[in-house]
């Protein structure tokens, strides 16, 4: 058995923190996973910011309702588990996902949660666990599962290379000059193609 496993923000739908950094008018937000490996040191940047600017969970939210899959994602989506299971695996949080969820025809999604108070305010987030995506393949592996992966950051990189088949998606520039062992393609049509050549 073979699952996909696919990266959702930058490669399924557009980054919700870039979203809300423009929503908000605040720029420094825009930073991601492709600018700051370090996930940690990264949300606890961004929790310090909303925390001062009075910022909490339904403001992101609000934006996030705004917010569609990529064009021809769904689609992508919807041929690609006709021939392979496919799961989605981000570092993104319950709180944020499940609306996108639905507009891609509800996936299976592993991702983690907020820590939210009473008032709205986003007091810390809880990961699944150490390295998430690159855990999680690794754990389907242990079951006798085969993954085949795809990502735009660094945080996807572990999984993408402990795949029997993994290809960067709308990377960027650096991250592909970093890595130049690893496929890079820009269309859902050559990334399906490349899914269904190592199935």
């Amino acid at each position: 058995m073979i699952f996909t496993c696919l990266d959702l923000e930058g490669v399924l739908v557009p980054e919700i923190w870039i979203a809300f950094a423009e929503a908000s008018g605040i720029p420094e937000l825009a930073r991601t996973t492709r600018d700051e490996p370090d996930y940690d040191k990264l949300m606890n940047w961004r929790l310090d910011i909303l925390r001062e600017r009075g910022l909490g969970l339904r403001e992101i939210q609000d934006t996030i309702a705004t917010i569609d899959p990529m064009l021809g994602a769904k689609e992508f989506l919807d041929e690609l588990r006709l021939v392979s299971q496919v799961v989605i695996i981000s570092d993104t949080f319950e709180q944020f996902a499940a609306p996108l969820m639905e507009k891609l025809g509800r996936p299976t999604l592993i991702c983690n949660t907020l820590e939210v108070a009473d008032d709205g305010m986003i007091t810390g987030y809880k990961m699944r666990c150490e390295q998430t995506k690159l855990t999680t393949v690794r754990a389907f592996h242990s079951c006798g599962i085969e993954t085949i992966a795809a990502g735009d950051s660094h945080n996807d990189l572990g999984m993408i290379k402990a795949s029997k088949a993994g290809f960067l998606f709308k990377s960027t520039d650096a991250i592909k000059a970093e890595n130049p062992d690893i496929p890079a393609y820009e269309e859902y049509a050559d990334l399906l193609a490349a899914v269904k050549r190592n199935l």
